[in-house]
């Protein structure tokens, strides 16, 4: 009863203000670090940057995205089994700062691969387990529970709007390494917050595992985990024997892991004996859905790199810095969430469209914002410095879409999972993202200025005509959704 009582932070809980600010400097740090990373890295040496290819550098931008995504799976196994949710989140913060500051101190490539190696396994460890943590400060049946979410997710997308601004302008009025610097702090504070208190205000249960390793299952997991590093280093040692261990290679081989792992997980769940015939039949109708994510984030993924690009090279700045075009998306999901939560919970209601529905119509607004982008090229040739109102209706076009696709993908995730793969589930949602931006590691290399409206033209074409094909396919999908099918 307790619980209820504790209505201290806008009528919620006190340990939501806790997680709110943890959540919101640790997205202004990672936001704020990647609003600007593709340019340290393809920016001249004597402008401050590393002097990577552009196709290197955007391959890098992307990969790096995936494995951030694919690392939350080590996140949430280490805080379910071994460490709690509170442990595992602080662990995760450390390293996303320590990631940081080898970005502020001036170590070249050393200190770009160490601060990636950091941040994704860091983040791996704290983005999931803090949703997790929020779950949990209500009871069950807690009418609060949907208004807190609201607000949580309100803070990360008010800590990924500011953290664009503020280090684009140290960037381009300083250098890169005190702009990194403020990544760094803001993940200092957001580790303070979470210090003070956490302990206090956070459930008991955020300081236990929920299902701890039992001594017979360590060694078991060792073999796994040093069977697994070998096969990496015999890979890794082959490609060196053979003079094939360099970027390109290595972009290569974690882009074919990052697609293997949803296809394992979609084969074990399918394959189970704890997946009952109708759970198999929702199964078969999630894997279009997961596709459709897949074409979605790929383009929305590929605003930090190729719509980068774009606003660097080819945008009319007027002085401002080209990163701060990356505070659109969280500004648009801010200015639309309360529209959309109007539109599905108030005018529509029972008769809104289905997930399927709703998913062609993201894939539609999200192909639409990349055929946009070909018309500047197509009117003006590519050659030229073009209004910052063709990259602004370009992202509030796919963040439309992402309006439509991600908060539902969430809630069909959780719907259509066998009873036995609840948590496994939302976890291949995630890696929905995590496959589209793997593919994108290969995609981005072929963007360049001789390219741009091809590119443009073709992957937006492809996504729409995909959203036209599921729109078709989305009565199947809800008959077997719901277990209408024979």
């Amino acid at each position: 009863m307790e619980q209820k009582r504790d209505t201290s932070f806008f009528g919620q809980p006190r340990g939501l203000m806790t997680l709110f600010f943890t959540e919101m400097w640790e997205r202004f740090s990672y936001y704020g670090m990647r609003a600007i990373l593709l340019f340290y890295m393809i920016y001249a040496v004597d402008k401050g940057g590393l002097g990577f290819g552009q196709a290197t550098g955007a391959a890098i931008m992307s990969i790096y995205g995936s494995l951030v995504y694919l690392s939350g799976i080590i996140g949430g196994y280490l805080s379910d089994r071994v460490l709690g949710p509170w442990r595992t989140v602080f662990y995760g913060g450390v390293l996303i700062m320590f990631g940081h500051i080898s970005l502020a101190i001036p170590l070249a490539k050393l200190g770009l691969f160490l601060s990636i190696a950091l941040i994704i396994l860091g983040t791996g460890l704290l983005k999931p387990n803090v949703a997790t943590m929020v779950g949990n400060l209500y009871q069950p049946g807690d009418e609060r529970r949907d208004a807190g979410f609201s607000i949580y997710v309100f803070g990360i997308n008010l800590g990924a709007f500011v953290a664009p601004l503020l280090v684009g302008w140290f960037q381009v009025h300083v250098n890169f390494h005190v702009a990194f610097s403020l990544a760094a702090i803001g993940m200092f504070f957001g580790l303070i917050q979470y210090s003070l208190d956490g302990r206090k205000h956070l459930k008991d249960t955020a300081h236990q595992a929920p299902s701890p390793l039992q001594p017979e299952e360590i060694m078991p997991l060792i073999c796994k985990i040093v069977g697994i590093i070998v096969v990496f280093a015999v890979i890794i040692g082959a490609m060196a024997m053979m003079h094939a261990l360099n970027i390109n290679n290595v972009i290569n081989l974690l882009t074919f892991v990052a697609i293997l792992v949803p296809v394992i997980y979609f084969v074990v769940m399918l394959t189970s004996d704890k997946t009952t015939k109708a759970e198999r039949k929702r199964v078969w109708a999630y894997i279009p859905l997961f596709i459709a994510a897949m074409l979605f984030w790929s383009i929305e993924e590929q605003g930090s790199v190729v719509l980068a690009l774009f606003a660097s090279d080819q945008t009319a700045l007027h002085g401002a810095p080209a990163s701060w075009f990356q505070s659109l998306n969280p500004l648009f999901i801010m200015l639309f969430t309360p529209f959309f939560v109007w539109l599905w919970s108030k005018k529509l209601r029972d008769k809104q469209p289905s997930t399927g529905v709703k998913f062609s119509l993201g894939l539609v607004f999200a192909g639409l914002s990349f055929v946009w982008m070909a018309f500047p090229g197509m009117l003006y040739g590519v050659n030229h410095h073009f209004n910052a109102l063709w990259l602004i209706a370009s992202w509030a076009l796919v963040e439309v879409g992402e309006m439509l696709i991600s908060p539902v993908g969430l809630s069909a995730s959780a719907k259509m999972a066998p009873v036995a793969f609840q948590a496994q589930m939302l976890t291949v949602w995630n890696l929905s993202d995590a496959t589209a931006q793997a593919a994108n590691a290969q995609l981005v290399q072929l963007y360049s200025k001789s390219t741009e409206i091809n590119y443009f033209l073709i992957i937006g074409g492809i996504t729409i005509m995909a959203g036209f094909l599921l729109w078709i396919a989305s009565k199947r999908i809800k008959a077997l959704q719901i277990g209408l099918s024979d």
